[in-house]
């Protein structure tokens, strides 16, 4: 049974760092769209990065490209999200999602992700 645990998250300030960490019972399938998705209060939930299992790649949501990095250990069935550099935008609460790979590729949307965990809430202040 695929479930996904995050931890890691937190208060901190602006230009701070934290890392998320979602751990991973089993992969839905040998190839997986897994990564992150952040939701803040009133507004939708927007992927945040994403990895394709299969090609090995990554994407970004362009708000946090170059500062945060997704990662996963395979040995310990981890995922990870490295964040620098944090600013107010960034607060919200994360989930860690695993998906079907369409056609080889992650579709960056939340309805092909089936599988989320609980969350762990993000919040930036001055």
């Amino acid at each position: 049974q695929v479930r996904l645990v995050e931890s890691g998250g937190g208060s901190v300030q602006v230009g701070g760092s934290l890392q998320l960490s979602c751990v991973v019972s089993e992969y839905p399938a040998s190839n997986t769209c897994i990564g992150w998705f952040r939701q803040a209060p009133v507004k939708e939930r927007e992927w945040v990065a994403i990895i394709n299992t299969r090609a090995g790649g990554t994407a970004y949501g362009y708000s946090v490209k170059g500062r945060f990095t997704i990662s996963q250990d395979n040995v310990k069935n981890m995922l990870y999200l490295q964040m620098n550099n944090l600013n107010s935008e960034d607060t919200a609460m994360y989930y860690c999602a695993a998906g079907s790979i369409v056609r080889s590729y992650c579709i960056l949307d939340q309805r092909y992700f089936g599988y989320w965990g609980q969350g762990t809430q993000v919040t930036v202040s001055a």
